[in-house]
């Protein structure tokens, strides 16, 4: 358990990262019929923004559960924005806001972490239909300098969309070839579901993801990044060594993972940093998390 002022520090941390105000988008576009698969969309806001402008695609977190959707990522967008990209910010069916669920189905007695396979399926669907959305929404925006992120639950959809070309041949969500991104920056990701659930991350969040105790061991193969490997596409991971909801030790699995399958995977870990100050526009880490993505988009 935290000590009380790690939990402080923490709560602190998060209060800031949610006191901004939710930034409207300059444009929205449906990728589906139901109204959790829209796309929101952020102009280059700065005045030397290039043309045409790198594309980030973000993926927001919040355990895959319903009770965060991208609404809170959006002060994140409109910073990337401001700093010259094109931002696009996805959202997806997650796990429904019901009565709690039988926590010896799932390990945790919390509302279930996302659906399967529909989370699953909206985030290839949502990536698949990018490309004709960004010459439609922002002309501005050059598809083929995109590189690919996400928060938390958002941090394992990146990984595991810029892996879709090497899931087991049964996957429906299976590409022929790579992705065409200039890479992945996944903050604070769940990476590596099995030492996530080890962690009890998030309440066990990646087995309710996968559909509980009976189904983990099969399906894990088709969603767990640290499973996916390697990928052939440039990914950094950047974590807050202090971050008590999705621990450090995920991220350096899953880059261990990836130097066994032959790939370099770079891990920039922040001192004195937890979990939410990587997504807040008030603080430091952010701006190194808009450097990481730059040095892949530019």
């Amino acid at each position: 358990m935290p000590d009380d002022a790690a939990a402080s520090r923490a709560a602190a941390e998060e209060e800031s990262a949610f006191s901004h105000p939710p930034v409207d988008p300059d444009a929205t576009a449906p990728y589906g019929d139901h109204p959790d698969q829209v796309i929101d969309f952020y102009a280059p806001r700065n005045e030397t923004a290039t043309t045409p402008a790198p594309v980030v695609v973000v993926l927001h977190g919040g355990a895959w559960r319903a009770r965060y959707d991208r609404r809170h990522l959006t002060p994140f967008a409109d910073h990337l924005a401001r700093r010259g990209f094109a931002v696009a910010n996805v959202e997806y069916r997650r796990g429904p806001d019901t009565p709690l669920v039988p926590a010896q189905n799932t390990g945790s007695a919390t509302p279930p972490a996302g659906r399967w396979p529909d989370t699953f399926d909206d985030v290839a669907a949502a990536l698949d239909a990018l490309p004709a959305l960004l010459r439609a929404a922002l002309p501005q925006a050059d598809a083929r300098r995109t590189v690919l992120t996400g928060h938390s639950a958002g941090g394992h959809l990146a990984l595991w969309a810029a892996a879709r070309h090497v899931l087991p041949a049964d996957a429906p969500w299976r590409t022929d070839r790579p992705a065409p991104l200039r890479g992945v920056v996944a903050l604070a990701p769940i990476a590596d579901f099995t030492v996530a659930e080890k962690l009890a991350v998030c309440e066990h969040a990646a087995l309710q993801l996968l559909g509980g105790v009976d189904e983990f061991a099969e399906r894990q193969p088709y969603a767990d990044p640290a499973l996916l490997l390697p990928t052939g596409i440039a990914t950094t991971l950047v974590q807050g060594r202090t971050d008590l909801e999705v621990p450090q030790a995920v991220a350096e699995s899953y880059a261990d993972a990836a130097a066994k399958a032959g790939e370099m995977v770079g891990l920039t870990l922040l001192e004195d940093v937890g979990h939410f100050p990587l997504i807040d526009p008030a603080a430091d880490a952010c701006a190194v998390v808009a450097e990481e993505i730059s040095q892949l988009a530019w």
